[in-house]
């Protein structure tokens, strides 16, 4: 199954321009979370991010008339998807951010790098370089400077089962055989429409304050840190190395902790300003080529 799994891929390194917007909009995400539960309950914001996102991204694939899978098997992986990389993931994600502060939310929800490192390799052949593992030891390392101090609880463990949820998908998403357009609307959509029954069971009616600030981040999160970046992501996680392309997710709390003293005047103590130092600078290790990685993106890609 694995070999069968990996055949036609070509690893290769990420695009690194690419991943550094993708990773600065979601660690805004954190921020415009924060600001928008003050203005509606948390499943239903987390509802409403997942459809708006969705459906921005339908409307191109419907304009492009692009083709929409026919068999079985793609379908199955779109609604897996669905439930474990929105559902579970983002009613996860925004739990967490209750219990935390903005900045250790988004640490501990971005631990795909040690969480992918054997499931790629077992199911997709995916040898980690010991530089790579070297270097995501060191970035994780780094992130527990920042995330110690806070110490564990509710709020913990659920950025921790969102940060599980997302490493699922993505050994999912490498299987999936559809356009990115198609694949993120339908797995935001249906993510979204389980988020929406379970928000109308467990909150009720939603009771929102459409403010200036309530709208704007909802379609920041929607549209750039969700729409564009979930197309991003996928086209990557099918010609990517796993390891490789999760390994830059640890720059996103290093983005959501700085957007959060930015804009929510959360503090960072010396040990933090330390392992965010950390992190960039395996985040710069692992994103120079080696001297035989035949996995660097051509010019144009």
């Amino acid at each position: 199954m694995s070999e069968h799994l990996a055949a036609g891929v070509q690893q290769r390194a990420p695009n690194p321009w690419r991943m550094l917007w993708v990773t600065f909009a979601w660690g805004s995400c954190f921020t415009a979370i924060s600001i928008g539960l003050q203005d509606a309950p948390l499943l239903w914001l987390a509802a409403l991010r997942a459809l708006v996102a969705g459906g921005a991204l339908l409307v191109p694939a419907i304009i492009r008339r692009t083709p929409i899978p026919r068999d079985a098997h793609s379908w199955t992986l779109l609604v897996v998807l669905g439930v474990v990389n929105v559902a579970v993931a983002y009613a996860a994600m925004f739990g967490g951010t209750i219990g935390l502060t903005t900045g250790v939310a988004s640490v501990l929800a971005n631990i795909q790098p040690l969480l992918i490192l054997l499931p790629a390799w077992w199911i997709y052949r995916e040898r980690p370089t010991a530089r790579a593992a070297a270097a995501m030891l060191a970035g994780l390392a780094g992130l527990l400077l920042v995330v110690l101090p806070a110490g564990v609880g509710t709020g913990a463990w659920l950025s921790l089962t969102s940060a599980a949820a997302v490493t699922t998908g993505t050994l999912i998403s490498r299987a999936v055989r559809a356009d990115p357009f198609v694949a993120a609307a339908a797995q935001l959509l249906l993510g979204g429409g389980i988020l929406l029954v379970a928000a109308a069971v467990v909150e009720g009616p939603p009771i929102i304050d459409w403010t200036p600030k309530f709208v704007f981040a909802l379609a920041w999160m929607s549209l750039a840190g969700t729409a564009a970046t979930t197309v991003a992501w996928f086209t990557e996680a099918q010609r990517s190395r796993l390891d490789m392309l999760t390994s830059w997710t640890i720059l996103v709390p290093v983005f959501g902790i700085l957007l959060s003293i930015a804009f929510l005047q959360e503090t960072q103590s010396v040990l933090g300003w330390i392992g965010m130092a950390i992190v960039v600078g395996a985040v710069a290790v692992l994103s120079l080529p080696g001297r035989h990685d035949p996995r660097r993106p051509r010019d144009g890609e």
